[in-house]
């Protein structure tokens, strides 16, 4: 089971529609499921993170594998990604991916990941990336089982 844990919700259609894509694609793989925290906007930065970050918390669990995605993160290569996260989930039934809002993911949300990843120095936008993490886990799993699709 694989859950991403997001700050923020999607309005634009076409990013809606990108989304189920994927979801409806991994979905042969393995069930996931995506949990939408509420932004607390552009309020003071350290009260925003402490915020949103208790909001993240009800939704994570001991059993979780935690991972963030953060600007600051280890770097992979498709491959490396894919046989990161095969590994991973041998091991553990739950993975959780945590996307972060304007400010990023509070110091309690990083202490708690057992892997921080970045897929870019690149900064993109939160709605956006979400369709990034999901086309990447995709990707993975096309490569996990020998598919086509990865190039």
């Amino acid at each position: 089971m694989i859950k991403i844990i997001v700050v923020g919700n999607i309005k634009e259609n076409y990013l809606k529609e990108a989304i189920l894509e994927y979801k409806k694609r991994i979905h042969k793989y393995t069930d996931i499921d995506i949990v939408e925290v509420k932004d607390e906007g552009l309020v003071e930065k350290e009260r925003a993170l402490k915020l949103e970050g208790e909001k993240i918390e009800k939704h994570l669990n001991r059993k979780d594998y935690i991972v963030t995605l953060e600007i600051e993160g280890k770097q992979y290569t498709s491959k490396e990604f894919a046989d990161k996260l095969n590994q991973i989930m041998i091991e553990n039934s739950n993975l959780v991916f945590i996307i972060g809002g304007s400010y990023g993911l509070s110091k309690n949300i990083k202490e708690r990941a057992k892997l921080h990843v970045s897929f870019s120095k690149l900064t993109f936008p939160h709605q956006l990336f979400r369709v990034l993490l999901l086309e990447q886990i995709y990707r993975s799993y096309k490569i996990i089982n020998n598919e086509s699709y990865h190039k």
